[in-house]
């Protein structure tokens, strides 16, 4: 009697047991002293601390693998957006002195999370937060295309100082075609690119967006980045996704400069020829801002998925067939210093799964160049489904766990969500980042 009820007991803690580990307990499980692990293939686990039994949906080469070493060098940084007043500044009609304070503000917590980069958006729309001979002053920054700050001052020149005395990075970040968002209803400015190159200039889905194929167009958004090299001592050059514009359904007006490449006796199709546009203007910065400065760093970040279907099992926008960006080739033939592929979706999902295509971005890099993942901060607190503080957290242990094959940092959009502490995500970061790290070295550089 007393044997059957132990069988009995025995087999209701199996019971139990197996329905308390159904789901990977390694997502949840909260190491003492490394945090949260992530289930991994256990050859990719190096330097690190790994755990049986906390995989269990998982082939047995899969484990729980926890970073136990502190990272020495690492990419930490946010995106600024000022497009739209997005994170900096508040308003357009803020004083200067206002708009001082809140980037002093950002830059303080920067350097109070052991973060140590900034990407800094100085031209959303053919214009500039910062004083420029080419183009005109941004609306975003004083409420008034083409009118200076009052009294004068100069975001860029500013930030630059200010970071630099807190050992934080700055990275120029420019938008290429882009003329005047959706939305924007603001006149534009004789400087403006699409004011100077009318020819090129197309309404496409709420947006005035510049030619991609037009050779002026090209050649003035160098000189653009390259008299920003010249006269600013940013640490970097980013661009991002804003290739030929996301589709409205409708074909990109650009018929007439096609025509003019043909009869000119060009013989690409009207896919590669927008392919190669971008890919001209992407090797003219990289070549004329390290012909300027050497040393300095170029980087993209282009939409996380460079073709639906690559690699398996992925599925999404093909921003190589649809923005005409071949940034798979840019990062295998080193035409950037760092890529930072917009890995904006969560871990667990097939169709887009972030380990996936992390990895897949990592096997492309042929010459050694740096990958920095973009993470979704925004998604904390923007649609259907907000994600918790764990899912970033989760994202950069992954990120981490493969920085023996060159993921080495990562880049959170939007700064408003670590502002805003969004979820507790400062009490995380703070966590993750408790020893300062310095920027990855590009050798090559």
């Amino acid at each position: 009697m007393i044997s059957s009820l132990k069988a009995i007991v025995f087999c209701c803690l199996l019971s139990l047991l197996s329905y308390q580990i159904e789901a990977d307990t390694c997502n949840t499980y909260n190491h003492p002293q490394y945090g949260i692990g992530q289930c991994i293939n256990q050859s990719e686990c190096l330097n690190a601390l790994y755990l049986t039994g906390l995989c269990e949906s998982k082939p047995s080469n899969i484990q729980c693998c926890f970073s136990t070493e502190p990272m020495r060098e690492e990419f930490r940084a946010i995106w600024i957006a000022t497009v739209t007043n997005i994170d900096w500044p508040s308003s357009g009609t803020a004083t200067p002195a206002q708009q001082q304070s809140e980037l002093l503000d950002i830059l303080n917590k920067v350097q109070e999370l052991n973060m140590n980069a900034v990407v800094f958006q100085v031209r959303p729309a053919s214009d500039a937060l910062y004083f420029s001979a080419f183009e005109p002053w941004s609306y975003y920054l004083t409420g008034k295309h083409g009118v200076a700050p009052s009294p004068f001052w100069d975001p860029l020149a500013f930030i630059v100082n200010e970071a630099h005395k807190r050992n934080i990075e700055v990275h120029a970040w420019l938008n290429p075609y882009r003329a005047r968002t959706a939305g924007a209803t603001y006149e534009l400015a004789p400087t403006n690119m699409a004011k100077r190159f009318p020819q090129y200039a197309y309404t496409y889905g709420q947006y005035i967006w510049m030619d991609p194929g037009g050779a002026v167009v090209q050649e003035f958004i160098v000189n653009v980045t390259e008299d920003i090299v010249s006269r600013y001592a940013v640490d970097g050059i980013h661009i991002d996704d804003y290739f030929y514009p996301y589709s409205d359904g409708t074909e990109f007006p650009d018929a007439a400069t096609y025509a003019a490449y043909q009869e000119q006796g060009g013989h690409l199709n009207k896919s590669d020829w927008r392919r190669s546009n971008v890919n001209t203007l992407i090797q003219s910065m990289y070549t004329r801002i390290h012909a300027v400065r050497p040393k300095i760093k170029f980087g993209i970040s282009p939409f996380g998925i460079w073709k639906s279907g690559v690699p398996a099992g992925i599925s999404g926008l093909s921003s190589y067939d649809e923005l005409y960006c071949d940034s798979r080739m840019w990062l295998e033939e080193g035409l950037v210093d760092y890529m930072t592929p917009q890995l904006y979706w969560q871990i667990d999902p097939p169709a887009q799964s972030y380990p996936v295509l992390l990895n897949w971005w990592l096997q492309q890099s042929a010459k050694g160049r740096h990958v920095y993942a973009g993470n979704a901060a925004y998604k904390m607190a923007q649609g259907t489904v907000q994600w918790n503080a764990n899912e970033i957290v989760r994202q950069i242990n992954i990120t981490r766990s493969m920085q023996d094959r060159l993921a080495l940092g990562n880049v959170f959009f939007s700064t408003k969500e670590i502002m805003r502490n969004t979820k507790g995500i400062q009490s995380e970061l703070a966590i993750l980042y408790k020893k300062k790290a310095i920027i990855p070295k590009m050798k090559w550089l």
